[in-house]
């Protein structure tokens, strides 16, 4: 019996990267895996070949169960096909992997409008669509009076938290991800579903160059700390029963070290009786920074 066994899962972006690796693990603990991905490049484009059937075509190879779904999540039909494809073909809902993506990177002078729009958009609203549209099915089926232990991950990143030096976009698409989480899972929880989000540090075609490492340290049995199969075993938990009671939370992976995320916290505080004059204020807030934490950088900072 793994982990998952009975679950029926489906990851996005799941044909290549973090959500292959995570397609894969929740099949090797017993899970049935709808596997979306849409195909298209590193910059939203469409690509030449569809990656999700053959990670489908992996799993079957393993003896697990599988379906292939090349929709877009970032509509309405696709995101509604998708949630509608798994219940048809497997008899329910368990668990929701939100991890497609791809860059458009440029500096803020240099990001047009239609960058800013095609990250916001895949990012950003290919997480609410499938949450939205798989959250109507479990409300419903607790209204129902079914019982619903469901689970939802989310994919934020470090340049959500932090923000990224020529990311503008998607560091706002992301940090964007993680409002929403904590939103979904207050809303949710009442019809037992668990909402929680990842920020996971890896090598995809997203990050390669980032996280290049040579072949010789590998052959040499190095441990990869970059390979994305290290962030799927937290994605595998946070996704099956064993995580009941946790939701709202935010978790940092990068190889062996997982990390909760604490956010946003109030820190020194001044208040007086009335308003402040700009000068005042000023004072106040100068003295509050010296007795503050200083914040980390951001990715790419000088």
């Amino acid at each position: 019996m793994g982990l998952a066994e009975g679950r029926v899962v489906i990851v996005t972006g799941a044909g290549r990267g973090l959500g292959r690796a995570h397609a894969l693990a929740f099949a090797a603990e017993g899970a049935k895996v709808v596997v979306n991905d849409l195909g298209v490049g590193l910059d939203g484009l469409p690509g030449p070949d569809g990656p999700a059937a053959r990670v489908v075509e992996e799993i079957r190879a393993l003896g697990g169960e599988a379906l292939a779904h090349g929709g877009d999540i970032a509509t309405a039909r696709g995101a509604a096909s998708l949630v509608a494809d798994a219940v048809a073909c497997f008899g329910r809902l368990d668990t929701l992997v939100n991890n497609a993506g791809f860059l458009r990177d440029r500096m803020l002078v240099n990001l047009d409008e239609d960058d800013w729009d095609a990250v916001m958009r895949v990012h950003l609203k290919g997480h609410f669509l499938p949450l939205k549209h798989a959250a109507a099915h479990w409300r419903a089926q607790a209204k129902a009076g079914r019982p619903v232990a469901a689970r939802v991950v989310n994919t934020s990143s470090g340049a959500g938290l932090l923000g990224s030096v020529g990311q503008g976009n998607y560091s706002a698409a992301k940090a964007g991800i993680l409002g929403l989480t904590l939103v979904a899972a207050e809303e949710m929880g009442r019809y037992g579903v668990q909402v929680n989000a990842i920020a996971p540090a890896a090598r995809t075609r997203m990050t390669e160059e980032t996280f290049a490492r040579t072949m010789a340290a590998l052959a040499a049995g190095e441990f990869d700390a970059m390979a994305p199969e290290n962030v799927s075993p937290l994605v595998v938990w946070l996704g099956s029963d064993a995580s009941a009671g946790v939701s709202g939370r935010v978790f940092e992976a990068e190889g062996g070290r997982i990390t909760v995320m604490e956010g946003w916290r109030p820190g020194p505080t001044a208040e007086r009786g009335g308003r402040w004059t700009p000068a005042e204020a000023g004072e106040a807030a100068t003295k509050l920074l010296a007795a503050a934490e200083t914040p980390q950088p951001v990715y790419g900072a000088r």
